[in-house]
């Protein structure tokens, strides 16, 4: 069987990138992207503030304290989201088929594009191109598959490439440190360290069943990894890509309160569902049925978001656009699409700490004991105000309450 030759791309320091990129003043210098105050998080830092100590997902007080010459702005995700789509573009017009792993992360299959062109040469050029147009640094990783590459392309930055030859996967991969490997994370790490294994090439020794009695199933698949070996697909990114859900009424309504709560729920439920699965949407959607069975949708595009307090306040928004008929409703739907991988940094620029604690402390819950466990207090009941509901009910944004069982 031919082996495949799989591409991935990484746009350096994405968010620090685009901001040197509008601003060239700031290039060489170390830079913070993300919450201005001090309860703030850092979303993104440039390479010269690493060797300080910072790193991405700190406190923005912390990372001030470490590094007080640093610059720092406030992210905007509408200005990131724009060069993501024109990445996005410039990669669909020159692969046939790839994988939009992230905001700022692909993968595409060049298999069998050595017949006609070379797999480097390739992707070489589609590199430039995307320099040249966009105007923004990125790196790639070249193997025979997605786990090799993607360590290729780390071991390539920043603003480089790297090529691994077929046969040459173990021999690259064996002095790199077990936490370049993706999926092992801090608790692996240290579970991994307390056995003496530090590096990649410590692992390719131990037989598989013993990684598996440390770790379980994980265990195989890092002990697989560890020797380059992965078949993992590419996933066809579609613009069209979504998650909806949608609620049939008993009996026709045009009770503000119910409407409300039932639009909040739903993206309440749609959002958590993105989170879970690492994933930010793009494009969100209000369906309207009304009782002569006429059917309306609105649609708005947003930055990649996967928060509840950003998003529900927008499809409120579309409802209030879209509901101009005053006749009795007989079902709404929500719809996110244009989704990506991603997880949660690129709201970052507008969150606190106790903000992102309280979202990762819902989510636990609702892990373990199922989604309905915890739910937003305005989609319990709602207070009409001046013929319109508030859809936070008169609270803050996050107020959530139990669910009595």
């Amino acid at each position: 069987m031919k082996s495949k030759s799989i591409l991935h791309l990484d746009l350096d320091t994405f968010f620090v990138s685009v901001e040197r990129l509008l601003h060239p003043d700031l290039a060489n210098k170390p830079l913070l992207v993300g919450g201005l105050g001090d309860r703030g998080v850092v979303a993104a830092c440039s390479y010269e503030t690493r060797r300080f100590g910072v790193h991405s997902g700190m406190s923005m007080k912390v990372a001030r304290q470490l590094c007080p010459q640093a610059t720092i702005i406030k992210g905007n995700s509408s200005t990131y989201t724009k060069y993501s789509h024109e990445v996005t573009e410039i990669i669909k017009q020159a692969v046939p088929a790839f994988e939009k792993a992230s905001i700022d992360e692909f993968y595409a299959d060049l298999t069998g594009m050595d017949k006609f062109f070379g797999t480097y040469r390739f992707a070489s050029e589609l590199r430039q191109k995307i320099i040249k147009e966009s105007g923004l640094p990125i790196s790639f990783g070249l193997s025979q598959n997605k786990i090799v590459s993607k360590i290729a392309t780390g071991e390539a930055k920043p603003n480089n490439q790297l090529l691994i030859e077929n046969g040459q996967e173990r021999s690259f991969l064996a002095p790199l440190s077990v936490r370049k490997i993706p999926m092992i994370g801090s608790k692996t790490f240290q579970t991994l360290l307390g056995l003496g294994v530090r590096e990649i090439k410590t692992i390719q020794e131990m037989p598989v069943e013993m990684m598996e009695s440390v770790l379980g199933k994980n265990g195989r698949t890092i002990w697989k990894r560890a020797h380059g070996i992965d078949d993992s697909p590419i996933i066809p990114f579609h613009e069209r890509k979504s998650i909806s859900a949608e609620r049939t009424f008993h009996r026709d309504t045009i009770n503000m309160v119910q409407l409300y709560a039932t639009l909040t729920a739903m993206a309440e439920s749609l959002a958590y569902q993105l989170r879970r699965g690492d994933k930010l949407t793009s494009v969100i959607s209000v369906k309207i049925r009304y009782s002569d069975f006429n059917t309306y949708t609105k649609q708005a595009k947003i930055p990649y978001t996967s928060a509840d307090h950003i998003l529900i306040p927008k499809i409120a928004g579309l409802f209030s656009q879209l509901y101009n008929r005053r006749l009795l409703i007989r079902l709404v739907g929500v719809k996110f699409s244009g989704l990506v991988g991603g997880h949660y940094q690129i709201n970052l620029f507008d969150d606190s700490e106790e903000m992102l604690s309280l979202y990762s402390s819902i989510d636990r819950i609702r892990n373990r004991f199922g989604e309905n466990s915890v739910m937003r207090a305005s989609t319990i009941g709602g207070t009409e105000i001046g013929g319109r509901m508030n859809p936070f009910n008169g609270e803050p944004p996050m107020l959530y309450a139990h669910r009595q069982s």
